[in-house]
């Protein structure tokens, strides 16, 4: 029986790859195969349940009466990425140890300039810039790509990750998401940098809600 299961799993693994899903080995592909859908599903309904009840949410009191979910692409295992983030060893004093965004106001906003994360997508091979919140030990990583202005917000959209063992990371697009200015434009985030505008579209993640 175990044997069988083992064989399954191989075959599982397999066909992930051949399909050009990123399912690193080193991460674990019981992550991405088993568990990351579940954990999508989870984060979203968090998220949304955030900007309906929540009094930090961006949306006005008429438009939480009304509201029931975003607007999110399919989960796809295809935007999944897992591997080693390439760290910055920089010295605080280091001009390069902080990178100031551009607003939506026209104002600039801090973040430590973290490191940068490498990955392949239908062969071709991108890379992103990663940023970490001087407060916290969360990864920011903002990024552009072609669905900006037609079915994502223009500005860009965000990604979260956390730093696991031995400096790996899991970018996961279906997290995708818009930052509060998308839907209020009382608030103020960081536009995506130039430097982290991907050439290709990333149908994954939440859409334009309106």
């Amino acid at each position: 029986m175990k044997r069988k299961i083992l064989l399954i799993l191989l075959m599982i693994g397999t066909w992930v790859h051949l399909r050009g899903y990123a399912v690193a080995s080193e991460c674990g592909e019981e992550t991405f195969v088993f568990s990351q859908e579940k954990r999508v599903t989870e984060w979203r309904k968090e998220r949304d349940d955030f900007l309906k009840d929540h009094p930090r949410s961006p949306f006005s009191p008429q438009t939480k009466k009304s509201f029931k979910s975003l607007k999110y692409y399919p989960f796809s295992p295809r935007y999944i990425f897992c591997g080693p983030l390439e760290r910055y060893i920089l010295n605080i004093n280091n001009p390069n140890y902080y990178t100031t965004f551009l607003t939506n106001k026209g104002t600039g906003k801090r973040y430590v300039h973290y490191g940068k994360f490498h990955f392949r997508l239908d062969g071709k091979e991108y890379v992103l810039e990663i940023y970490k919140s001087i407060l916290s030990d969360t990864l920011f990583i903002p990024f552009k790509d072609r669905t900006n202005g037609r079915e994502t917000y223009r500005g860009g959209r965000y990604v979260d990750a956390e730093i696991l063992p031995k400096y790996k990371i899991v970018l996961d697009f279906n997290m995708a998401y818009s930052p509060s200015c998308a839907y209020n434009d009382k608030f103020v985030c960081a536009l995506a940098p130039q430097e982290n505008t991907l050439d290709i579209e990333i149908p994954a993640g939440e859409r334009n809600f309106k």
